[in-house]
């Protein structure tokens, strides 16, 4: 372990391309360092628009927790709570639309591949409205399953159905965007897909407010106002890609679009990533489920907590997005000293990242609970359980940064074995060992499932170095 990660930084002082003009710097060590600047404003102008973009995921689901937990009941923060995790749960399924086109359109435009870029993006959308209309017509028996999976209170239980109800019917909108945001992102065009997640999340936290605040509709406001920003999006997402198709040399046969065969490669690198997600998803509606069996404090106070680990983990998300579009394309050009560069810069930031907000939350864990809540409950259940997630952060930084060098990279059967192991390997026999300690136990199994994956990503890493697999067609 100790040889990759030596070869990892060492290959990082190396030029990035071929392409740069030496006469830079006259000596050796001037070139190093041009490059490493060069490389170093590739990956934050991709990463900052990124994490931008990125944080305004969770801050929406910020501000629905911090409207609904001032209200006078936990009830409707405890209904968004269960509503949202039956959709993550569905929605994550086909998160490979933005993640497997990502990786692929960056590998076909590094090896300059235009009609293969268009035809990435065609392949997406049609799987995009075939899911998303199946997932609408097929809800009430999914909904049903799913909610009876995790048990909330009666009272939670007709609420999240409700909400569930409303924003699952913007399915195909939600999917159209993903394969949208993956394909301007591989593309390299940061800001784009900047302007598409904030224009979708701004929006849906304005309706916020008019429904849940200025209309009284609680829990039903806040799927309304999901569902009204998922069509806005999407509307977005197709003015934005006519765009960048009106700026790229060649054409897209269409008859390849009714030939599944064409499909292979796709559906190949997105079999493995659904594997992965299915898994993720589990175990995160698993988390909720056992939450919410114990009474709705602890189901919203362990909301809030999820929430805040997923501001750390979205902001990390810029970093990983920029790895799997400059990881991609060093892949497609098969330049390796590139890609090593990308890996060590982004996982320096997600570090970074990581140990800016285990410091406000060991330092500041009132001042932020207050911001989510005021029910007393609420919050002295939640304050118990702080210290878990104080741990949460550092715990998975490898293991968010690694999903996107794995995804740019191709090498997506790893990131499925890794997490099937840490989920049915570590999470659920952890948890079902530490039942006697409650919540404390949940928690406990949560932060090893997350050091687990991070540890088990970074010896595939260390693996696929070795024996320098990186540039092999083998997913």
């Amino acid at each position: 372990m100790q040889g990759t990660l030596a070869k990892y930084i060492r290959l990082s002082s190396r030029p990035s391309t071929p392409q740069i003009n030496l006469s830079l710097g006259t000596k050796p060590i001037e070139r190093i360092h041009v490059m490493n600047q060069i490389n170093h404003q590739k990956v934050l102008a991709i990463a900052l628009p990124m994490t931008i973009a990125s944080v305004s995921i969770p801050l929406l689901g910020l501000v629905d927790t911090a409207i609904l937990g001032h209200l006078e009941l936990a009830h409707y923060l405890g209904a968004v709570a269960a509503g949202s995790s039956v959709l993550t749960m569905l929605f994550w399924l086909f998160s490979f639309l933005r993640m497997g086109n990502t990786g692929l359109t960056a590998r076909a435009r590094g090896a300059g591949d235009h009609n293969r870029c268009r035809e990435l993006l065609a392949q997406s959308l049609v799987l995009a409205m075939l899911l998303g209309s199946a997932l609408v017509l097929f809800q009430q028996p999914l909904l049903t399953v799913i909610l009876n999976l995790i048990k909330p209170s009666t009272e939670v239980k007709l609420l999240a159905a409700e909400y569930c109800q409303i924003r699952i019917l913007a399915a195909p909108a939600t999917f159209g965007t993903l394969c949208a945001m993956g394909w301007l992102l591989g593309l390299q065009r940061a800001k784009a897909t900047l302007l598409l997640m904030l224009f979708t999340n701004v929006v849906n936290i304005s309706l916020d407010f008019v429904f849940i605040v200025g209309l009284k509709m609680n829990s039903a406001g806040a799927a309304w106002a999901s569902f009204y920003a998922e069509l806005l999006g999407f509307a977005l997402a197709m003015g934005l890609i006519a765009t960048s198709l009106s700026e790229m040399p060649g054409a897209i046969n269409w008859r390849h679009l009714c030939q599944w065969h064409r499909y292979r490669e796709f559906l190949q690198v997105n079999q493995h990533l659904f594997v992965r997600t299915a898994c993720l998803v589990f175990t995160m509606v698993f988390f909720t489920a056992q939450g919410a069996r114990q009474g709705d404090n602890f189901l919203a106070a362990n909301a809030i907590l999820m929430q805040l680990l997923l501001l750390v983990a979205y902001t990390q998300d810029g970093f990983a997005h920029a790895a799997e579009s400059l990881a991609g394309h060093a892949i497609g050009t098969n330049n390796l000293d590139h890609f090593y560069q990308v890996c060590a810069e982004v996982t320096l930031w997600g570090l970074g990242i990581s140990c800016i907000a285990t410091i406000a939350y060991l330092l500041f864990p009132a001042s932020i609970i207050a911001i989510f809540t005021d029910l007393p409950d609420v919050s002295s259940t939640a304050r118990e359980y702080w210290p878990w997630l104080i741990s949460l952060p550092l715990a998975g930084v490898i293991c968010f940064m690694a999903d996107g060098i794995f995804i740019g990279s191709g090498k997506t059967r790893a990131m499925q074995d890794t997490m099937i192991l840490a989920t049915f390997g570590l999470f659920l026999p952890i948890w079902y060992l530490s039942k006697p300690l409650g919540n404390h136990g949940l928690w406990m199994s949560y932060l090893i499932f997350l050091c687990g994956r991070s540890t088990l990503m970074l010896g595939m890493f260390a693996f696929y170095s070795r024996r320098t697999s990186w540039l092999k067609n083998k997913a």
